[in-house]
Formats: C-alpha cells, sequence, structure tokens
C-alpha cells in the first residue's frame, strides 16, 4: 500500500485491539501512533500483508516501553535510597528503617501518584507548580496527591490517630 492514510484506515482497530490487551486502554494509542510513525518511516519496504508486519512493531513498541517503565522504577528507587535524609532524632538504625518502610510504601503507589509526592514532598513545589510539572491540572493532581498519600498511610499502618511519617508530614502540611 502507498497510502499510509489507507493503511491506517484498514489497520488502525487491528492495532488498536492488540495493543490495549497488552498495554491497556490508557497506552495504546501511543502505541498505535508509534507503529504508524513507523510503517511511515519505513514505508518503502512494508511487506504486501502488512498486518503481521504491524503487530510485529506494536509488540516492539510494548516491549520498549515496559523496559523503559522498569528502567523508571528503578531509579527512583534507587534515588530514593541514595537521597533519603531521615529526620535528625533517629538513630541510624531507626533511620533505615523508617527509609525501608517509606519504599515499601511507596512501591504500591502508581507512576503518577509517586511523582505527585516527591514532587511536593522532596521537590518542595507548590500544588500549582507540581501540576505543571505532571502536565495535568490542580485538581486532577490533588487527586493523585490524595491517592498516594492514602495508598501511602494504609501501606505504613497509619491512621488519623499517629504520628505522620515523615515523608507524609510534609505533604499533610499542604492539604
Amino acid at each position: 500500500m502507498d497510502d499510509l492514510e489507507d493503511l491506517f484506515r484498514e489497520h488502525a482497530d487491528r492495532i488498536h485491539a492488540y495493543a490495549r490487551r497488552h498495554v491497556g486502554p490508557d497506552s495504546a494509542d501511543d502505541v498505535v501512533s508509534e507503529t504508524f510513525l513507523v510503517a511511515w518511516r519505513r514505508r518503502e519496504v512494508l511487506p504486501d500483508r502488512v498486518l503481521p508486519w504491524l503487530i510485529v512493531t506494536a509488540r516492539h513498541i510494548i516491549a520498549n516501553q515496559r523496559r523503559s517503565g522498569r528502567r523508571a522504577d528503578q531509579l527512583w528507587l534507587s534515588a530514593v535510597r541514595d537521597l533519603w535524609q531521615a529526620p535528625q532524632a533517629m538513630s541510624p538504625d531507626e533511620a533505615m528503617v523508617e527509609r525501608e518502610r517509606h519504599l515499601e510504601a511507596l512501591a504500591t503507589c502508581t507512576r503518577p501518584e509517586r511523582e505527585a509526592l516527591l514532587l511536593v514532598a522532596w521537590d518542595g513545589l507548590t500544588l500549582a507548580e507540581a501540576a505543571a510539572v505532571a502536565g495535568c491540572s490542580v485538581r486532577a493532581f490533588t487527586v493523585r496527591l490524595s491517592r498516594a498519600r492514602g495508598r501511602m498511610r494504609a501501606a505504613i499502618g497509619e491512621d488519623d490517630s499517629t504520628q505522620p511519617a515523615p515523608l507524609l508530614a510534609i505533604v499533610q502540611e499542604l492539604s
């Protein structure tokens, strides 16, 4: 097929269905877009039966996204572990336990929720500034932050009667 528009009309729904089975509805459109971008770049060498080629291309794009996601998860974990600063009143042993508690709790958050917590608690951004960095409205960011705080509290085992963990104490000051 010479016309990419025809190629897209004929196969986009199939590629979207494939992507949705593997990455869910939130990322499926991105996979479709990237797949057809690759097809456009390689339009001179597309095979006659292009659908299998498109699906393989989508599979490679999904695999790359997963690798990137794993790398991002490893990076935040390493950064938090390396940059953790415990309250001065804690002994080194207590600080290590507290750090590991926070790391485990942060791991229960989604990537956007974790980003929300760290933008506010570690980077010191206001809600409006953090929302701009995250690329969402202040309201959407506030929801992410609230959900993250709830997950953290549940994972750490806090309720309203306990003293909040250090990371959550910073976040609660903004709420």
